[in-house]
């Protein structure tokens, strides 16, 4: 099983992935002002979510500019496939899934496996 996000991380992940482009430790900070955490905190979640794979770090002069390493949907789906390994019956557990979820994500889901089928080049 890949690392997984505590809530703090998670809280984080959001902001990175809300702002659309990489964010110095500061900016980070700042948007989680309502949380009142320290600046060595938020730097330590950067750090750690880095070294995780989750983020992706590059220089800005003497500080760190921080961006998502994957999209969010990247990382939802990923989070669906581990909890498919989770079982022992994947046919099942997918069949399950498929019933229960409302008529608008099974109809996305339909649109997401028909566009399997069909060649690149087609719209």
């Amino acid at each position: 099983m890949r690392p997984s996000l505590g809530e703090l991380e998670r809280v984080v992940m959001d902001r990175l992935w809300d702002a659309g482009r990489p964010l110095l430790v500061r900016e980070v900070a700042d948007a989680l002002a309502d949380r009142s955490l320290a600046y060595t905190t938020v730097l330590t979640v950067l750090d750690r979510l880095a070294r995780k794979g989750f983020a992706r770090r590059e220089r800005d002069g003497r500080a760190w500019r921080y961006a998502p390493a994957a999209s969010r949907d990247q990382y939802v789906a990923t989070l669906m496939l581990d909890a498919l390994d989770l079982t022992g019956d994947r046919d099942a557990a997918l069949t399950r899934f498929a019933r229960s979820v409302p008529a608008p994500d099974a109809e996305a889901l339909g649109r997401a496996l028909a566009d399997l089928d069909r060649p690149p080049d087609q719209p």
